[in-house]
């Protein structure tokens, strides 16, 4: 039989003040580094890339709340992590929406002139046609807005991770992050044969 899952803040309480914080500053760290990843190969995805990395972000809660509901960084470190977390997600499923209505917009002009011209024997389908290229325009805009969400998203956890590094001590080259597009502040890339990872820099690495 397995033994149950401890409470995150549970395990940490059988090690003395400084060893506690240190024990959730690194399980806070470990799921940062996790959250990254994912939004950053979203991201990549957006522009067109095949990134076959996968990790779950919903996965990722439910494993927190698996280990009670104080599941470190949400919780104890800073809870508003995960509010603006969601609130970024329903940010980016709402442009997603609206991206899918625009298109069903256009295919129902579409089929109305296509239906109009059958019966009326006139050309009616070319005012159909007319308004394909909004489909181009639709998905450019909401792509630009989708990325702009996950950098920004992506860009404030690294910024969170710089921080709980600095604070707590903590040795970046353990919390290096897979990475698959650029223009993030405050980290340095490395390329290895598995692929390309960031670290962040600190204060005192000239970050």
């Amino acid at each position: 039989m397995t033994e149950p899952v401890r409470d995150s803040v549970e395990a940490a309480l059988d090690l003395d003040e400084k060893e506690v914080y240190s024990h959730i500053a690194h399980e806070s760290a470990q799921d940062i580094i996790r959250i990254i990843s994912s939004l950053d190969a979203e991201r990549a995805r957006l522009h067109g890339e095949v990134i076959y990395y996968k990790d779950d972000w919903d996965d990722l809660i439910r494993e927190r709340i698996a280990k009670g509901k104080r599941h470190t960084a949400f919780d104890f470190y800073n809870p508003a992590l995960l509010d603006i977390w969601e609130a970024k997600v329903r940010e980016g499923k709402k442009v997603r929406n609206l991206e899918k209505a625009g298109y069903a917009a256009i295919g129902l002009v579409l089929l109305v002139s296509v239906l109009a011209s059958w019966l009326a024997s006139e050309p009616y389908f070319l005012l159909g046609l007319s308004v394909l290229p909004l489909a181009l325009l639709i998905r450019d805009v909401a792509r630009e807005r989708l990325d702009l969400i996950y950098y920004e998203l992506t860009q404030f956890f690294i910024d969170e991770l710089r921080s709980l590094v600095e604070k707590h001590g903590l040795d970046p080259e353990r919390y290096k992050f897979k990475v698959f597009s650029g223009g993030y502040f405050s980290v340095e890339t490395r390329r290895t044969p598995s692929g390309i990872f960031a670290i962040v820099k600190s204060s005192g690495r000239g970050g």
